[in-house]
């Protein structure tokens, strides 16, 4: 049997299991008698077995079977003169329309355009979209309609005759799907916070691809969801929900019928410029840096002052006391202090996107804390931050002050257990003790005992490290808020909440220092490097 054949006898079958019942109501309903109803039922099958046997395969089988039943229909009226407006070309619930000779989609439908027809229910609003799909294809009277949807009946007409002018124009169109829709693109983010989401919020969103490309089309272009679905070729049911989420979560915002973005993006272009700028200037900076600290350790060393614990070389100390140096510069040009932005499910977070640009990997080097004296730099070079925890709960975090302290009696030997294992802290002879970087006295009181000439050449290098950060800063800033959208340049809190984003960051520092073999790696070097604490 050829498979033209195969596929007639399927269809056959599915004719009559599917729609012998359908096509004799819709004869009753237009003859209005049993028997002729019959006749008519009989015709129409007649004719579409004698067709498939023949071996017709239509594009629409569905489409195609209530043509014959219309076609059949109007030989039938026409033999007994009866007045064929009364057939509207829908089957079965037709007449319940209000405006029976608005049959636009069913003309389209009678020449197989189904194909189109489920393309165009992707892109039309949820109002309209269920009703049409209620009714063409799920077969459903308009009464059914409005009482599962709790609309009136004239409602559910008017709805379903504008969804049949909406579904015409779209039909006809030659629709274009955005370079997101088969290209999607890539984002990075930023995050700085007071407190994540019971959820995880913000990165268990920000991890999504789908929600990475709605963020940059809506970035700075108020769109609806219907232009956000054809771009990123995504059927409107399902954006629709997604924009709904990604609103209630914050990250966008809904003024009228479009979505926007909610947080900056710094643009490709904008941290090209800024990279090639740091790119001139990090090894002048760098060394700057390494030799402020090498020369204060030096003079501390003479006088026998120990300001970075007594249990850590200077090597494994240098990883943290590079990172408060460069950070302790670099805070001298943040002019406010950010107040984090309070979000759904106890959040309170910011965050700022980066498009990819052309620019060179730099190490990550976070900053993780506690609510005690506690901190630590997190490098994922060589893997480093895996070595410890990603935090100190409360009670380890309290644990660790008492050590470093010198109270360690009271702690519970859990704790302590713990700490060793972490590598922050080593049993002695004579109990516990840290073996992370320690500061006990500020750097002012220190240098007050250094010697004119000391503090004369130390002053000299940091001034030109403020001064090296300071017009780094500057153009970042400048470069920064030229390329924000004028809702986030007129803002002054998110203006400099992307700025400061935007600028030379400690990575770059590290990774230099890293090249410059000042900072040295290997695997017999300690675990906690980077953590330390204040007493």
């Amino acid at each position: 049997m050829s498979e033209n054949n195969r596929m007639g006898e399927r269809l056959i079958n599915e004719f009559a299991e599917n729609y012998m019942e359908k096509l004799f109501y819709f004869c009753l309903k237009k003859t209005g008698c049993n028997g002729e109803a019959e006749e008519l039922v009989q015709d129409i099958a007649y004719q579409v077995i004698l067709a498939l046997h023949n071996g017709m395969i239509p594009t629409s089988f569905s489409a195609w079977v209530w043509q014959i039943a219309r076609n059949r229909y109007a030989r039938w009226a026409k033999s007994k003169h009866v007045d064929r407006d009364r057939f509207t070309g829908d089957p079965i619930d037709e007449m319940e329309l209000a405006d029976e000779g608005d049959n636009a989609l069913d003309e389209l439908i009678h020449k197989e355009q189904l194909s189109l027809l489920r393309r165009e229910l992707a892109f039309i609003k949820r109002e309209y979209r269920d009703i049409v799909v209620a009714y063409y294809i799920d077969n459903r009277s308009i009464r059914d309609i409005a009482a599962t949807l709790s609309l009136s009946v004239s409602t559910v007409q008017q709805r379903l005759h504008r969804a049949r002018i909406i579904l015409k124009e779209g039909m006809n169109m030659a629709r274009e799907f955005g370079i997101r829709s088969y290209k999607p693109e890539e984002v990075h983010f930023s995050n700085s916070c007071s407190s994540f989401g019971d959820f995880g919020q913000p990165w268990t969103i920000l991890n999504h691809g789908m929600y990475k490309n709605i963020f940059l089309e809506a970035y700075g272009n108020p769109s609806t969801a219907e232009e956000l679905s054809l771009e990123l070729g995504i059927a409107l049911p399902y954006m629709e929900e997604e924009l709904e989420y990604l609103t209630g979560q914050t990250f966008l915002i809904k003024n009228g019928n479009k979505y926007e973005t909610a947080f900056p993006i710094i643009g490709k272009e904008a941290q090209e410029k800024i990279w090639s700028y740091n790119c001139r200037i990090i090894a002048q900076l760098t060394t700057l840096l390494e030799k402020l600290i090498d020369e204060y350790n030096a003079a501390c060393k003479a006088k026998g002052i120990n300001y970075y614990g007594k249990s850590i070389a200077y090597e494994d100390a240098k990883w943290t006391l590079l990172m408060k140096a460069f950070d302790a510069f670099a805070y001298e040009t943040v002019k406010t202090k950010h107040e984090y932005t309070k979000r759904p499910n106890n959040g309170n977070w910011d965050i700022v996107g980066y498009q990819v640009a052309d620019i060179l990997k730099t190490s990550i080097v976070g900053q993780h804390g506690s609510d005690t004296g506690f901190m630590q730099y997190k490098y994922s070079y060589k893997n480093i931050m895996s070595k410890t925890p990603e935090y100190l709960d409360r009670d380890e975090a309290h644990a660790m002050q008492a050590v470093a302290e010198g109270r360690w009696e009271g702690c519970a030997q859990g704790l302590l257990d713990k700490l060793i294992e972490y590598g922050y802290v080593a049993k002695t002879e004579s109990g516990y003790e840290p073996v992370i970087v320690v500061f006990e006295a500020d750097a002012e009181s220190i240098i007050e005992s250094f010697t004119d000439e000391e503090k004369k050449e130390l002053k000299s290098i940091a001034d030109e490290i403020r001064r090296i950060i300071k017009d780094a800063s500057e153009f970042a800033t400048m470069v920064t808020a030229n390329d924000l959208p004028a809702e986030f340049r007129n803002n002054e809190r998110m203006c400099h909440f992307a700025c400061a984003n935007s600028r030379l960051d400690r990575a770059c520092v590290f990774d230099q220092a890293i090249h410059d073999g000042w900072l040295k790696f290997n695997e017999g070097s300690a675990k906690m490097l980077g953590a330390y604490i204040y007493v």
